[in-house]
């Protein structure tokens, strides 16, 4: 390859053939020109419409600061609202320790400071002691609405104002989830949330990275082989393999390939094929034709990140589709175990001292597509060596 020996210095030239510089990801103050310019307008997954199957069930999300609460109404409706009492700010619904969680608050939620309460439709139905508040009218205080959109059974919030509808952004894989039938889906198993100990991107970045699967993923690659196929469709990166026939090492590996059974409603090429789609920032979804599920990389702080995850499938009471629903976790709580002590050892080398950036190969067309969008969004990504603090803050200003 005609690569430089070290990256460009000029953000004017040509980066396409190197990552991120490495101070992106550790720097707080490129955190914030993170959130307020991908995060904010970004639609970000919630949970699937059979999550809510009752009036009163609800879902709570959080994402830098930032608080969701979706549930569905006695009219069947879903809604959502920002997580927040509009009297004097407190949290209405609790999550776990990550804002993350659900449950039912029956025909209203009570606020556990003052006990205002609010119907399902967010408007404000008591006040006690009403009577002290002057000029006071219920209809002003009802809950926050939150800019919300449901597409292929999944529930979605923006909590700024952005360009692309929900239908534009999730155009790129509408036909895939129609061929699985995203939409009929149900849960099995609970949503999940848990934290990396690295910077969002190094968790993103290690997603499409197709050339370490060979190395450091025994089960999966063996499972694969060399059927990975990277290609980059309308912002949205697309992974394909096949869990062809033939034996492996690995007895989990072997009999996945043995008990997984037809699913009529698939065309044949998918009948083994494991895709893997990442919409930008830090949405993933893995669809394989037993299961599918969602995984969202959630900033915290410039070296730490939430994981959140849930698993859906069609129903199916087959033998062979529990085996290998039950295998496919199996196989895929390894990957994640690798996957983990991998991002980590990547990003205790960010900080290093002589570490700027890498070099990116030619196939991996993911990974630059990133690169490049997150210097077409935030220009300052573009410069190699840390701008300094005063550039970073006339950033900020000027956003």
């Amino acid at each position: 390859m005609n690569l430089m020996t070290s990256p460009p210095r000029q953000s004017g030239a040509d980066q396409s053939g190197w990552s991120l510089p490495a101070w992106t990801y550790f720097d707080e103050d490129f955190q914030k020109l993170e959130k307020r310019h991908i995060f904010l307008p970004a639609w970000h997954l919630v949970c699937h419409v059979s999550d809510l199957p009752r009036a009163g069930d609800y879902r709570t999300f959080s994402m830098m600061g930032e608080r969701a609460l979706v549930l569905r109404g006695k009219d069947g409706q879903i809604r959502a609202f920002h997580n927040v009492c509009p009297h004097r700010a407190a949290r209405l619904v609790d999550g776990d320790a990550f804002g993350d969680g659900g449950g039912n608050c029956g025909g209203r939620m009570t606020c556990p400071y003052h006990a205002w309460s609010f119907a399902l439709d967010g408007k404000l139905l008591a006040v006690p002691f009403i009577e002290e508040y002057e000029n006071f009218d219920k209809a002003d205080f009802g809950l926050f609405p939150l800019e919300h959109g449901i597409a292929h059974g999944f529930v979605y919030v923006r909590f700024g104002s952005g360009t692309e509808t929900l239908e534009e952004y999730l155009a790129p894989v509408a036909e895939e989830m129609g061929i699985y039938r995203f939409a009929e889906m149900g849960p099995i198993g609970p949503i999940r949330s848990r934290i990396r100990e690295v910077n969002w991107k190094n968790a993103c970045d290690n997603y499409v990275d197709a050339l370490h699967v060979r190395v450091a993923h025994p089960g999966l690659n063996s499972l694969v082989r060399d059927t990975y196929r990277l290609s980059v469709d309308r912002g949205v990166d697309k992974i394909f393999a096949h869990a062809g026939a033939g034996k492996s090492a690995h007895a989990s590996v072997t009999a996945y390939r043995r008990f997984l059974p037809r699913v009529d409603h698939l065309p044949e090429e998918r009948q083994n094929m494991w895709t893997y789609y990442r919409l930008f920032p830090g949405l993933m979804f893995d669809v394989y034709p037993d299961q599918i599920d969602f995984m969202q990389f959630i900033p915290v702080s410039p070296t730490r990140c939430i994981l959140r995850d849930g698993a859906y499938a069609l129903p199916d009471a087959r033998r062979e589709m529990r085996a290998a629903r039950y295998l496919n976790q199996r196989i895929n709580r390894d990957v994640n175990a690798e996957d983990k002590a991998l991002i980590e050892r990547v990003q205790d080398g960010m900080g290093t001292a002589p570490f700027k950036a890498g070099p990116l190969g030619r196939n991996e067309i993911c990974l630059r597509a990133f690169a490049q969008r997150m210097r077409a969004t935030i220009p300052i990504a573009a410069e190699v060596e840390h701008p300094g603090r005063e550039r970073l803050q006339a950033a900020l200003d000027a956003a």
